[in-house]
């Protein structure tokens, strides 16, 4: 996961809290046998909204390269097209010229191309030959697909990087991908292992056909002319909470500005009305077991929060 000190993180967890959602404080908390904790974080971001809402392409080869690639034939006005991986996060803010895009990805068709695709046998101990790669010692393309294809055997496919996977073949997309030792053959039938000693190693199997890939075309939708207005659209799509000292009650401010200086804050059900007040006034009166990744503006200064519900016995 949309990578960049910038970038704007959006994971959100799931939804309905029936304690909280549409519940008053005194109703909320009529469950005297709950053994839930309610954790609240909030961390300071040393950043203005607009300024963190940026996105700028990382400085490696394997991410970095294909998206800087892609920004400049899309911005201003243009489209770059990529086959089977999209080189950009989708809803990215750029700035060009002192104008602010928002980047997209159409699917725009399929196509045949020739690909690389890397498939790995496991190999007993005992058959692991003297010269054996170890992973450590492979450049990062290369090892990152070889890790990945290790997490899908050890896991029987129940890796999170599953997804990533053709089958069991992981395919050579990304430039970089493609001139690595994997790309270039190198590494066909070679054994490497996890470990200096040899525990988890395999043979790298490396083939090359024809597979239909869809078509990935990225543009760039203008959505500001200035930053004035760049920053409109910021707190419009990316901020989840805007409040101020004033529109909290004495003790829920107390509460807010405790959790900011601590960093954290934690209740067990029954809640108490002030932490219940703070929750709602942060929108997460309908989280069950957790949202994060949120961004608050309080009093001038940006934060990023998230709450946790776990259970305390």
């Amino acid at each position: 996961m949309v990578p960049s000190r910038r970038q704007l993180l959006q994971v959100t967890g799931a939804v309905s809290l029936t304690a909280l959602a549409g519940c008053s404080a005194t109703s909320v908390l009529d469950r005297e046998e709950s053994t839930e904790e309610y954790t609240l974080h909030i961390d300071a971001i040393n950043a203005s909204p607009t300024e963190y809402a940026l996105y700028e392409p990382d400085d490696d080869a394997l991410f970095g390269t294909p998206a800087r690639t892609a920004l400049e034939a899309i911005v201003p006005e243009g489209r770059h097209t990529t086959y089977g991986y999209k080189p950009l996060p989708s809803d990215a803010y750029v700035e060009h010229d002192g104008s602010y895009f928002q980047t997209k990805h159409v699917v725009t068709g399929q196509e045949r191309v020739e690909r690389s695709l890397v498939q790995v046998t496991p190999i007993s101990e005992e058959n692991v030959p003297e010269d054996a790669i170890l992973i450590d010692t492979l450049d990062r393309p290369a090892a990152r697909v070889l890790k990945i294809l290790h997490s899908y055997t050890q896991t029987g496919g129940r890796t999170s990087t599953a997804e990533l996977l053709r089958g069991d073949q992981y395919v050579l997309r990304r430039p970089v991908e493609q001139e690595s030792r994997l790309g270039t053959g190198e590494l066909d039938g070679q054994v490497f292992t996890m470990t200096e000693d040899g525990t988890w190693a395999y043979r790298v199997h490396v083939t090359t056909e024809g597979i239909v890939e869809t078509a990935y075309t990225a543009l760039a939708v203008n959505v500001a002319s200035s930053r004035q207005q760049f920053r409109d659209v910021v707190f419009g799509s990316r901020i989840d909470a805007t409040l101020t000292a004033d529109e909290l009650s004495p003790d829920a401010r107390d509460r807010l500005e405790q959790t900011i200086n601590r960093g954290s804050s934690s209740e067990t059900a029954p809640l108490p009305d002030s932490f219940v007040t703070l929750l709602k006034a942060l929108h997460l009166g309908a989280v069950d077991t957790a949202a994060n990744g949120k961004l608050l503006w309080y009093d001038d200064a940006l934060y990023r929060y998230g709450l946790y519900v776990n259970d305390a016995s």
